[in-house]
């Protein structure tokens, strides 16, 4: 398209903007590039988790926390040995109070500056009768001897078995929270494999259901073709929609052609579509002939009989004329009751053959079954081997001139004597 089509049609010969197809493969490799950075990150938060609960573990070996913090972390068994382990050292603590206050009597210490609790521990009636020497020894007796070293041993043991509960329960709760992790890492990238599967079967999606189908429409609309159905449901709804109004677009174009190129009264070529054939065959070396026909005293027929009648004589005639001759010739009626027929491919050698088909239909006309009036037809005609030209018409019109000259109703065909229309003798 030219610059002036161009302005005429007010579209420009090239369209510019991002095409689907370039977008699409953009999109791709971004939600690539995007599914390897959350397994890149999905990787690193289970290590950096798996590095945080090490560092639990390694924070309670350490067996820094309070035996009152650890007591909720324990099993009802070691909540048992705890609680067996502070009666057993709340007994040693009023032990060692009781040996402090036999002490203190047996060292004549002032009581006032003690603790309260050693000066509010009464001792017993028998060991208020020993004497300051057997206080002493029964004091460290009470806090050196066997029974409390077997009762400090039985604490620490207790304690030992409730550590122990916490730490390996503590430690069951860690490698199952690690489990959990692990099945909930393998769940996310289930999950980011079927979105990624899904965003691939998206594109493909969007590549046969959309963009092919709008590629196979533009060549159709390019061509000028019905579009094949093809893609979506919608796009398949577009195409069978666009179908049924170019048939119709077609058909009105097909309808409004011959309209345009037929006579509406007899259906015959009319006078522009024939001159069009004319300058079609100036360049095709071929040879054809060339027929003027008139109907003779047709002026007579209309006004002895009416238009209507007369419109059914011009009819019959352009019937007759389509029947007589082949689909290669080219009949039209060129005027009021004048007609014309080119036809293809002939020459002298086929004169008489010509000749009788205008007698054939002469025949019909004059002696018609249809309660149509009597008319007959005036031919003249002349031959070209090379195409038509110019003077084909003012010879085929001299042949027509001597035809009516010599009583119409009949066919003759130019020849170089033959004089010109109105020229005389």
């Amino acid at each position: 398209m030219d610059a002036c089509e161009q302005k005429k049609t007010g579209y420009p010969s090239r369209v510019k903007g991002f095409k689907v197809r370039t977008l699409n493969v953009i999109m791709i490799l971004i939600s690539c590039a995007l599914y390897i950075s959350l397994l890149i990150v999905t990787f690193q938060a289970s290590r950096n988790y798996e590095t945080m609960v090490a560092a639990t573990n390694l924070y309670i070996d350490c067996q820094e926390k309070a035996l009152e913090q650890l007591g909720g972390r324990a099993s009802p068994q070691a909540e048992g040995f705890l609680q067996t382990a502070m009666d057993l050292s709340n007994q040693l603590m009023e032990r060692e109070t009781y040996a402090m206050r036999l002490a203190a009597e047996a060292g004549g210490l002032d009581l006032s500056a003690l603790p309260e609790e050693v000066r509010s521990a009464a001792l017993s009636e028998a060991h208020q009768n020993l004497s300051p020497e057997q206080k002493l020894d029964t004091a460290r007796k009470m806090v050196f001897g066997t029974e409390y070293q077997a009762q400090k041993q039985l604490i620490t043991s207790n304690i030992n078995y409730f550590l122990s509960d916490v730490l390996q329960s503590t430690q069951m709760r860690q490698e199952a929270s690690v489990e959990d992790l692990h099945h909930t890492m393998w769940l996310e990238r289930g999950l980011f494999s079927l979105l990624f599967v899904q965003n691939v079967l998206i594109f493909l999606m969007i590549i046969f259901l959309i963009v092919k189908p709008l590629k196979v429409y533009v060549n159709c609309i390019r061509k000028g073709k019905l579009i094949e159905i093809t893609g979506a449901y919608e796009f398949k709804y577009l195409a069978l929609t666009y179908n049924d109004i170019y048939e119709v677009n077609a058909a009105n174009e097909i309808l409004l052609r011959h309209q345009a190129e037929h006579d509406p009264l007899t259906g015959l070529m009319n006078r522009g579509a024939f001159d069009h054939v004319k300058e079609v065959l100036r360049v095709k070396a071929q040879p054809i002939a060339l027929l003027l026909i008139d109907v003779d005293q047709f002026k007579l027929v209309n006004d002895g009989y009416g238009h209507e009648v007369g419109d059914k004589v011009l009819k019959k005639v352009a019937r007759l004329l389509g029947e007589s001759f082949r689909s290669t010739d080219f009949p039209a009626r060129v005027g009021g009751d004048e007609f014309s027929v080119i036809l293809t491919g002939v020459d002298r050698g086929q004169q008489a053959q010509i000749e009788e088909k205008i007698k054939t239909i002469n025949d019909a006309l004059r002696n018609p079954t249809d309660g149509l009036p009597q008319v007959s037809l005036s031919v003249g005609g002349v031959f070209s081997p090379k195409g038509y030209t110019d003077e084909m018409y003012h010879d085929a019109d001299a042949a027509l001139y001597q035809v009516k000259e010599n009583g119409r109703c009949g066919c003759r065909f130019y020849t170089p004597d033959m004089p010109l229309p109105g020229a005389k003798n």
